[in-house]
């Protein structure tokens, strides 16, 4: 697995986990605001962030889609 798709997923974890999703919904919320695109575009940034961070970050992003 790439580092790129490794970030991903560890991103989806770490949302579902922190807003109590199951993994597809947490999905469909990924799919729906482009956050893997999202993710993607900033990973230079975002993996050397902590989790608390990515999650912040990524809930900031949707709020303003």
């Amino acid at each position: 697995m790439d580092k790129l798709l490794a970030f991903k997923v560890f991103c989806l974890e770490s949302y579902k986990s922190v807003h109590g999703l199951s993994g597809l919904a947490a999905h469909d919320v990924f799919s729906k605001y482009k956050v893997f695109d999202y993710i993607s575009s900033c990973y230079d940034v975002l993996h050397s962030t902590g989790k608390q961070y990515i999650v912040s970050d990524i809930d900031d992003y949707i709020a303003h889609r």
